[in-house]
């Protein structure tokens, strides 16, 4: 098969923070070639292809290796071309009518109040004559094959892929999203595919994916589409697993709850002022949404991207990290993760290693015992070790996994169980 690279346009400011960030293997079956965006380079294999330049496509051409890799459809003439401008609808159960047609939007905390013919603060639901429509249900712009930690999920089925999926929009505006091309988009922006619940569950069990991800964009946006797949998920014995922002109401929570088996959750910072400055979003609905994931038995991890001079304040995380031990419990993983400049943030430095290795100092001193720190591949701190005889049992550089010493969920040392999903 014959591979072609799309080059990207980055400034010299940033380029050196990103190794990774180069070039993207695609065929020639994308609407880009015709534009003349894609020019012949060498042969490379489709499984190269990074996150962030995967999502990058989905924003401005085509929504990638879904039709090569995922799609497994390699001739032009079968092969699925995105769409740009693909609205599918489905109508919202979490909305409540208001006079002269208006409505109010009972799904997220915003509780948007939309007129008719607007859309809510996601972009991605519609108010058509006094009813609320999903305009995203059954249409992705992003599909993708990953490492279950790339999520980051370290106590869940280590080794093993997630089938992960989003579709345009987002409930926040964060200054620093690392996936700004596509949360920051309406569905009218973005290269998406027309795919149904029962093909995205197929296509996972084909990749021999242990479980389905709702990531790279705030889920709560999709909802009734991840609903609908996560049944049929359920139902083959996969697991449904989420990277959320934790807006959300708790009734429609709840109801999730009933087929979600682990979500990450990003508590961005830890004051109002932090959420209101770089997210237009609250802290305060965050932290009961891990209460009840808690209460509902959903396994947790937390992600907190420490940005420099913005939620970095070691008495802050101090604070977290208390909160986190006393409602959610001292074995919740949390994993603290390295900022690079991105979207509206591109003034400030990457966090200094030293800074996350301070963080995670503190972290472990309030007890917490699963205490990880993100994006810096090769560091001590992506492994797991055991609380109690304190050895290592699961060794980790990046997303490659090295020996793994966990016996039916239990520290192979000293017999402690491990909290997480093994099996």
């Amino acid at each position: 098969m014959d591979y072609y690279y799309i080059r990207f346009r980055l400034d010299k400011q940033n380029l050196s923070h990103y190794p990774n960030l180069m070039s993207e293997p695609i065929r020639n079956t994308s609407p880009l070639w015709e534009s003349g965006i894609l020019r012949q380079k060498s042969i490379f294999p489709p499984s190269a292809c990074t996150k962030r330049n995967f999502l990058r496509l989905c924003a401005t051409g085509f929504a990638a290796l879904s039709g090569i890799h995922l799609f497994g459809l390699p001739e032009r003439s079968h092969a699925q071309l995105a769409k740009k401008g693909l609205i599918k609808t489905k109508l919202s159960p979490f909305f409540t009518p208001l006079a002269q047609g208006e409505i109010q939007c009972e799904l997220c905390p915003k509780h948007c109040h939309v007129a008719k013919g607007k859309r809510g603060a996601c972009r991605v639901r519609e108010n058509r004559d006094g009813k609320y429509f999903s305009l995203v249900y059954g249409n992705p712009c992003a599909l993708h094959l990953d490492p279950i930690e790339k999520k980051p999920f370290f106590h869940v089925l280590p080794a093993t892929t997630s089938f992960s999926l989003a579709t345009a929009g987002c409930n926040f505006h964060c200054k620093f999203c690392q996936n700004w091309e596509i949360s920051q988009a309406s569905p009218e922006d973005v290269y998406s595919y027309d795919v149904s619940p029962e093909f995205v569950v197929n296509k996972a069990k084909e990749a021999g994916a242990r479980s389905v991800a709702y990531t790279y964009v705030e889920p709560t946006i999709f909802y009734e589409y991840l609903l609908d797949i996560g049944l049929l998920v359920r139902r083959e014995g996969l697991l449904n697993v989420c990277h959320s922002n934790g807006f959300i109401n708790p009734t429609p929570l709840r109801q999730l709850c009933r087929i979600m088996d682990a979500a990450n959750i990003d508590l961005k910072g830890f004051t109002e002022d932090f959420y209101h400055e770089l997210c237009d979003g609250e802290l305060a609905p965050v932290l009961e949404t891990l209460k009840i994931l808690k209460q509902e038995k959903v396994h947790v991890e937390i992600t907190n991207l420490v940005i420099p001079t913005k939620n970095d304040n070691l008495s802050t995380v101090k604070e977290m990290c208390l909160w986190v031990k006393k409602e959610l419990g001292s074995d919740t993983p949390i994993h603290f993760s390295r900022f690079y400049p991105l979207y509206k943030l591109r003034s400030l430095p990457p966090t200094p290693v030293s800074t996350l290795e301070n963080i995670r100092d503190v972290a472990i001193s309030t007890g917490l015992e699963y205490v990880y720190i993100g994006n810096v591949p090769g560091h001590e701190g992506e492994n797991t070790f055991c609380p109690k005889c304190k050895k290592r049992v699961i060794h980790r550089t990046g997303y490659m996994l090295g020996e793994v010493r966990l016996k039916g969920g239990k520290c192979s040392y000293c017999g402690k169980p491990i909290p997480g999903i093994w099996t």
